[in-house]
């Protein structure tokens, strides 16, 4: 079986496109397309025992959907949720084929014809195409006979670190404590003291102001406050973008 870079990238990317978009689209292999003017991409240069660019080029209707995120640059979130797979990949194949690499740099492109595999991206709102050139190439020759790298335990910190979003899928099941934030107020140890039935703490919100939803100690919502069976609910008016809401998750374990 090939471990090369692009194929732990493809990997990665399904997992993290259908937990980190809005929507859940699916992520899979289409006949190539060509990307209509105003495409936007980046070019990782890749380094260690595998070297050379990998770039992801993007369709330009991409950047009028919400997909990363509402009310957040559109640009911006895909940039960063691409750099997460880009990193994931390479802890990837030092996890399947013990080869080592890093992303060196990274630059923002625009569309070309020369491309190595196309995808779609498919949810309920529209599909979209996104292209992949791959000019990496490895340094070594790895014997695919042979069983990968078992690696130490600093090795396998980082490569578990670096490889989150392709592991994302194992996560799926852990239940975590969200919890509604309507305000905050710092108060002296003696007026808390105080505090007795009836008090009122007047808070830095007003009534009309959004609530954050936050999960570990990360905001990754925000809305309205709903009545659910009568029990308190949020309606979520806005999310952070993907790698925010990510990291909040990732700074649990």
């Amino acid at each position: 079986m090939n471990h090369g870079y692009l194929e732990c990238w493809i990997s990665v990317a399904k997992a993290l496109f259908s937990q980190a978009l809005i929507g859940e689209p699916g992520f899979a292999e289409s006949l190539p397309k060509p990307l209509a003017t105003g495409s936007f991409g980046f070019a990782y240069t890749l380094a260690g025992e595998v070297q050379g660019r990998f770039v992801v080029l993007l369709d330009a209707a991409l950047l009028q959907t919400s997909l990363v995120g509402e009310g957040v640059d559109q640009k911006a979130g895909w940039s960063e949720l691409l750099r997460e797979a880009a990193d994931a990949a390479a802890g990837e194949l030092l996890a399947t084929a013990g080869s080592k690499c890093h992303i060196d740099s990274v630059e923002e492109v625009s569309g070309s014809n020369q491309i190595s595999r196309a995808f779609e991206l498919k949810s309920a709102n529209g599909t979209w195409a996104i292209l992949v050139r791959d000019e990496s190439h490895a340094t070594k020759t790895i014997d695919a006979t042979q069983p990968p790298m078992i690696a130490s335990v600093a090795a396998t910190s980082q490569t578990a670190s670096t490889s989150f979003g392709s592991s994302i899928e194992l996560l799926l099941d852990v239940e975590l404590e969200a919890t509604l934030r309507f305000g905050c107020r710092e108060l002296p140890l003696s007026e808390i003291l105080d505090l007795g039935a009836g008090d009122v703490v007047e808070l830095d919100r007003h009534i009309t102001d959004p609530v954050d939803l936050i999960v570990g100690d990360k905001i990754v919502a925000r809305g309205e406050v709903v009545l659910v069976n009568g029990n308190f609910g949020l309606r979520v008016t806005e999310v952070a973008a993907p790698r925010k809401r990510l990291e909040s998750i990732r700074c649990l374990f």
